[in-house]
């Protein structure tokens, strides 16, 4: 599968059950670069836009396919680590407290690029690609 990831620079992801941050050129991005997305209901408010191409799912991660490109906020990804195949990091270029960490091992997979752009909150986000 393939998961996208917002995180801080010490690689939080969320905080006290709360996005650290929410920026709508992410999503945008995120959905010119795929077809489909599987979320589950904790992200759904960020999608609206796109409801024809997203799938709520509580169960997205259990249930996706090799190929599926999963929105990840609140779920510790270390338990599904054999199943991601490539990982889209969505970088603040900034520290925020957080309580959930991204601690997928990187070092197995192979880094396959970098996109810098402007948000709406966010002077500066960088997307990093990660490919097993």
């Amino acid at each position: 599968m393939v998961i996208a990831v917002c995180v801080d620079d010490k690689m939080g992801m969320l905080f006290n059950n709360r996005r650290q941050s929410r920026d709508r050129c992410v999503i945008d991005d995120l959905m010119n670069i795929a077809e489909k997305v599987y979320i589950n209901g904790f992200s759904e408010e960020l999608f609206e836009e796109y409801k024809d191409r997203v799938v709520i799912d509580e169960n997205f991660l259990d249930n996706a396919e090799s190929e599926d490109v999963c929105f990840v906020e609140n779920i510790d990804l270390e338990p599904y680590a054999d199943k991601i195949d490539k990982v889209i990091l969505y970088l603040w270029n900034r520290y925020y407290p957080s309580s959930l960490k991204f601690k997928v091992d990187l070092s197995d997979y192979e880094f396959a690029g970098e996109t810098e752009f402007q948000g709406n909150s966010h002077e500066k986000i960088t997307r990093e690609v990660y490919i097993k």
